[in-house]
């Protein structure tokens, strides 16, 4: 017994042990995200405050994810063609001075909900580039034989934050106000851009992208051309798609359950949050574990999701909804995690910058109409119309995406090597 826990132990943090580079960039980004986190929480918090809407939070998100959706579908191309490192580089810097801008205007009292609405909105356009290509700097970093134990180890790093930041944004904002959440916010991008800098490129591993950088009309089609044409890409981007836009708007509808449906304040919108991020660390950790990429696994973990938010739409206490919100955190990382992997083993490198532009997009592109959705739910039926909605349409996509998967053998084997698409 004693073995087995230690070899599992070992597979769950295996890509921090091997690779130095990896454990420089990951140690940076834990603070970096906290800080996040905390701005996530601080911003819906305000907004809620000057408004008193929840339509309102809902335009929020539309600030943040409308970027991808104009821009999401290409910036892989973008991606493709740069000096991946130094992408990330500049997207983190331009994400830091979007904080600090709304920093200095709510401590300076003069705060309005347009101005948070556009500093929102040019951070949603610096994440339309960083997401790519810190996915694929993820590649670099570790190799492909690790890419599935780092990647489900980014989501712990995510989600983990999603603990401890909205537990300590919460505690901020009761204490100093949501000013100072965006301040701290600003001050941890200082953790991240210096670990870029410390990361040894002669470490990192290569990339074969071939000879040419692609052109934003010719590599788009390319992109296309290979979703078309590897089933399990296609059937991956479309659960993502429907599930994060109609099932997965908890950005909207967790500060309406504390609020509205919990008739809580700030602490428990902190809590509930953190139950979430609590849950979702342990599926990271699991998937970490596995140290596969599985499709199966993505269609268990939305089906899994589907369920918990069904019985989310019954429950008005925290007692009940805490414990429901970490078994939603566990499903919602497992299949998530599984999804990003999969999808980035079935990828040749000269498409992944691309193909993880795609998947922003499946996951933020569609985000302005899923949070407006999830808005006007909750105000036409509180939070358990909303979370009724969203239990249904999981359990429909799980079973769609089994069905497809299941036509062929092997769609629902781990991936282990990439795709290919034919001239």
């Amino acid at each position: 017994m004693t073995a087995a826990f230690l070899r599992a132990n070992r597979r769950t943090w295996s890509s921090l042990r091997k690779h130095r580079n990896y454990r420089i960039f990951f140690s940076g980004q834990v603070v970096s995200v906290t800080g996040t986190w905390m701005q996530n929480i601080a911003a819906a918090w305000l907004i809620l405050q000057l408004t008193h809407s929840p339509v309102a939070v809902g335009l929020l998100m539309l600030c943040q994810f409308l970027p991808a959706t104009v821009f999401g579908l290409f910036s892989g191309v973008l991606v493709d063609r740069l000096d991946v490192r130094r992408t990330v580089i500049a997207t983190q810097a331009a994400s830091m001075v979007f904080a600090a801008a709304l920093a200095a205007v709510t401590l300076g009292g003069v705060v309005e909900p347009w101005m948070v609405y556009l500093l929102t909105g040019l951070r949603g356009i610096s994440l339309v580039v960083d997401h790519p290509a810190r996915q694929a700097f993820t590649f670099q970093l570790v190799g492909r034989d690790e890419l599935p134990n780092a990647v489900a180890l980014n989501s712990g790093l995510f989600n983990g934050t999603r603990v401890l930041g909205p537990a300590l944004g919460g505690a901020v904002i009761a204490v100093a106000g949501p000013g100072a959440c965006f301040l701290l916010n600003a001050v941890s991008f200082v953790a991240v851009l210096a670990s870029l800098r410390l990361i040894r490129p002669a470490e990192l591993f290569p990339l074969d992208r071939g000879d040419e950088r692609p052109t934003f009309l010719g590599g788009s089609r390319e992109a296309f051309a290979f979703v078309r044409r590897v089933p399990l890409a296609g059937v991956i981007l479309g659960t993502v798609l429907l599930v994060t836009t109609l099932a997965f708007n908890f950005n909207v509808l967790l500060p309406v359950l504390a609020k509205q449906t919990l008739l809580s304040g700030p602490e428990v919108f902190g809590i509930v949050t953190a139950c979430f991020g609590a849950g979702a660390l342990a599926g990271a950790l699991v998937s970490a574990t596995i140290s596969r990429a599985s499709p199966r696994l993505v269609v268990g973990g939305v089906a899994a999701f589907g369920v918990v938010e069904l019985l989310l739409a019954t429950q008005s206490t925290l007692a009940t909804v805490g414990p429901l919100l970490v078994v939603a955190g566990l499903a919602f990382t497992l299949w998530t995690s599984n999804a990003n992997a999969s999808l980035q083993l079935a990828t040749p490198d000269r498409l992944r910058g691309r193909m993880m532009g795609f998947y922003f997009f499946a996951f933020n592109g569609v985000a302005p109409a899923g949070g407006l959705l999830a808005g006007w739910l909750a105000a036409a039926g509180g939070t358990a119309l909303a979370f009724t909605v969203g239990g249904v349409a999981s359990l429909a996509v799980a079973g769609g995406a089994y069905l497809v998967l299941s036509r062929a053998p092997g769609r629902l084997r781990p991936v282990t090597r990439p795709g290919t698409v034919s001239a």
